[in-house]
């Protein structure tokens, strides 16, 4: 096992090599809460978490701020001034469309929209929506997150 280049408040920071060589240490430590970060000379750091943790602290954090409209029999769910949205004459069909908008929307993010002005701030967004399963999502949109 490597030890760590050096310590931080709260986490160990590795060299590429150092990590590589202590992955179960890094993935031991995420499991108990704990964080890992991974540098490259001349590259932005990377961070090693737990999942679940991450999870649950954006879904409280990131506002949903979704709309839910019923109008001539059809449900509309959208969140202002993002580019989307679901339709369906069903509110459960429209939600279940919905997620399917963000996760379309998350895989555009990581390919392309993450360099653009407007999306950029998104990342959290984009976050929790990969970590997210279906219902997870749907109950963040619907605010019955316990």
């Amino acid at each position: 096992m490597s030890t760590p280049t050096h310590e931080t408040v709260g986490g160990h920071v590795y060299g590429f090599t150092q990590a590589r060589d202590s992955l179960k240490t890094i993935l031991d430590a995420s499991e108990r809460g704990g964080l890992s970060m991974i540098r490259r000379p001349d590259r932005a750091t990377a961070a090693v978490v737990n999942g679940e943790s991450l999870r649950r602290y954006l879904e409280l954090t990131v506002v949903a701020n979704v709309q839910v409209v019923n109008e001539d029999g059809a449900w509309a769910v959208f969140m202002p001034g993002q580019p989307f949205a679901a339709e369906a004459t069903d509110l459960a069909e429209a939600l279940a469309d919905f997620v399917e908008a963000l996760r379309d929307y998350a895989e555009d993010w990581e390919d392309h929209l993450n360099a653009a002005p407007n999306h950029r701030e998104n990342w959290a967004l984009v976050q929790l929506i990969d970590l997210s399963t279906d219902q997870q999502l749907i109950a963040w949109l619907t605010g019955s997150v316990a």
